[in-house]
């Protein structure tokens, strides 16, 4: 595994590029995407699109006290947020993601999710906590937003509307209110 130094901190594995993982100990909550997009591994930074509405979500809710950019992806560490995601490889669309892909990623990422522990776990999207569950677990079973059962080593797993602009089916306000009910939760496990 080789670093690129350019413009945007991008790694490079087996053939192709993709994100970094912005992972350490002792964080509050990791974000975990399905997967990078072309978009985003091109820029060097999650949720780049402009289309994608974590950022303005995000920058709407009470997780951080300050505005944020994708650039500033790599500096929420310093909050107490991670980033990585269920499969690493970068497609256009989620939908060109093949099962061979969830096979290898998913131990992975519980692997890191292990290794890392942070309090939160929070899934973008029900699909991509269930294809973890699936892949990682050989568990098959419908998800639901918020709050899970099931745990990550010593994490909790909370699962929060993917922010894609394809799942249209959650607005702007939504998607704030589930990052509210996320923070709600950080809080009352930090107390």
């Amino acid at each position: 595994m080789a670093v690129s130094n350019q413009l945007a901190e991008v790694l490079i594995l087996e053939d192709f590029a993709t994100l970094p993982d912005y992972l350490e100990e002792g964080l509050e909550i990791v974000f975990v995407g399905l997967n990078p997009s072309v978009f985003s591994v091109e820029v060097g930074h999650y949720f780049a699109n402009p289309r994608n509405r974590f950022w303005a979500a995000f920058n709407r809710s009470e997780l951080v006290d300050r505005e944020v950019t994708p650039e500033d992806d790599g500096s929420l560490l310093r909050n107490g947020i991670g980033f990585t995601d269920v499969v690493k490889r970068p497609t256009r669309q989620g939908s060109g993601l093949k099962t061979a892909d969830y096979r290898e990623w998913a131990p992975v990422l519980k692997e890191k999710l292990i290794k890392y522990s942070p309090r939160i776990v929070s899934f973008h999207g029900m699909m991509g906590y269930r294809t973890f569950l699936k892949y990682a677990d050989g568990v098959d079973e419908p998800v639901q937003l918020g709050g899970q059962e099931r745990m990550i080593g010593q994490s909790r797993v909370f699962v929060v509307p993917n922010p894609s602009p394809a799942n249209a089916k959650y607005s702007l306000d939504d998607l704030v209110g589930w990052y509210n009910r996320l923070q709600e939760l950080r809080l009352e496990l930090s107390s």
